[in-house]
């Protein structure tokens, strides 16, 4: 764990930061990893609350400053997240009364009623209500378009930087951004409401609420800036995210599917990384290290994310993964079943990122060449000219036939596209390697 998940840790236990003079440094981080753990159920409640998006992001922050303010001087409260959720109530109040133009919503309404029955103090025993599921299917709504929506509740309910989401999405930060104020004007003037769609709307909001948890996910399996190659509170948060929903709705099978992928992937989250956060790749993985409880359930979801009807496409993929999990070593796994998989796949949910998968195990049935030309067949896709696993799986396949100029060159763009320090790290091993193995190798890199 990192200093502010460690801090969040001692949050949890209910200490106090220690004296004022000495805290600020401490405090600042402690400010930062709550808000980090919080934001997302923060949000929502304001959001429930208040019924405007905007407004409950920028009372948010207020309380965030506030926090800056107060916690160096007086201490951490011993329930930070109260703290933060009372204050930017009180913040809301103020200045919704102050503005005529939300003092005619409804909203003002309920913020009277909550004068008349104020909420708890700030460091009130009553936990920050979790309302962020529901507004995970809020957000869902159908008159978003499935891009924006999970543009949007990525940002602002999972708590990702714009960075990150348009990273998840593959495409430019400042296109993101435009996208996310966009699709804010959009809930605003279409007066698209705020609230827990009914069981029978459920089903149709599902498939944008999957895509989200799943963009969480992968934030948290490939980190998309910083020191470290994941970031498991990200990822884990994801993971409850998708329990509490599978709970909610038992039979829709792709919730099962989606939950029997991401058990099967974070059971290696250990043995992913070295003692000092280096890449290990899933040949140099120590398999010991792997969880097989979460093995064993997500195998058990996957069963049942295949049974009773054709797959999805997160059953599919989750049968992919339990194919890798199962497999003693590398040499032992069943690529014939698995290239097979991604075929259904690529039918489900023609993707170039599926493409390039698909192609990385071809290349492990049928050698480095076939696998080649598949990736070649995508050079012209636009989705992939930021994506860095592309020209990282051309480099990859390129040093296994000794190609190493055009391995070198691979491995340089592919540097460029990189986003973490271990992924940066990685590919400059793999550089230096063929620069090694090849005598016409340009020294520069």
């Amino acid at each position: 764990m990192g200093e502010s998940d460690a801090a969040a840790e001692g949050l949890r236990d209910g200490r106090p930061s220690t004296c004022p003079d000495s805290a600020s440094p401490s405090a600042a981080t402690s400010i930062e990893a709550v808000f980090r753990e919080e934001r997302g159920r923060l949000l929502a409640a304001l959001v429930h609350r208040f019924g405007d998006l905007d407004l409950a992001e920028e009372v948010a922050s207020e309380a965030v400053e506030a926090a800056l303010v107060h916690w160096p001087a007086d201490g951490v409260p011993r329930r930070p997240g109260a703290w933060l959720l009372t204050t930017a109530r009180r913040k809301a109040v103020d200045r919704l009364r102050r503005d005529t133009a939300y003092a005619a919503r409804l909203a003002v309404l309920q913020v009277e009623a909550d004068r008349a029955d104020p909420s708890p103090p700030a460091d009130a025993d009553g936990d920050l209500p979790d309302e962020r599921l529901q507004l995970f299917f809020t957000c869902a709504h159908p008159a978003l378009s499935a891009e924006d929506r999970g543009a949007l509740t990525l940002r602002c309910l999972a708590g990702l930087t714009t960075p990150e989401v348009a990273r998840a999405f593959l495409i430019p930060t400042a296109t993101m951004a435009q996208r996310i104020v966009r699709v804010k004007r959009k809930i605003r003037q279409a007066r698209i409401p705020f609230r827990v769609p009914g069981p029978d709307e459920l089903p149709d909001r599902l498939p944008g609420v999957l895509q989200v948890l799943y963009s969480l996910y992968t934030e948290g399996y490939a980190a998309s800036s910083g020191p470290n190659l994941q970031r498991l509170d990200v990822a884990e948060e994801a993971l409850r995210l998708t329990r509490i929903l599978y709970r909610l709705l038992p039979a829709e099978r792709e919730i099962a599917g989606l939950l029997a992928l991401l058990l099967s992937t974070h059971a290696r989250r250990d043995a992913r990384t070295g003692l000092d956060g280096e890449i290990r790749l899933l040949d140099e993985q120590d398999r010991s290290r792997w969880d097989r409880t979460m093995i064993e359930e997500g195998r058990e979801l996957a069963v049942t994310a295949l049974t009773g009807g054709p797959p999805g496409p997160y059953g599919v993929q989750a049968a992919i993964a339990a194919l890798h999990v199962e497999a003693q070593d590398v040499d032992c796994t069943d690529w014939p079943q698995i290239v097979a998989l991604y075929d259904v796949l690529l039918r489900l949910t023609p993707s170039p990122v599926v493409a390039v998968n698909r192609a990385v195990a071809v290349a492990m049935r049928d050698g480095p060449e076939a696998g080649l030309r598949l990736l070649a067949a995508l050079a012209d896709e636009p989705r992939l000219r930021g994506y860095g696993p592309y020209p990282t799986a051309r480099g990859d396949l390129l040093r296994r036939l000794d190609r190493c100029d055009e391995a070198a060159s691979a491995y340089r763009e592919a540097l460029e596209l990189a986003h973490t320090e271990p992924e940066r790290a990685h590919l400059r091993r793999r550089l230096a390697s063929v620069r090694r193995g090849c005598s016409t190798e340009s020294p520069e890199l």
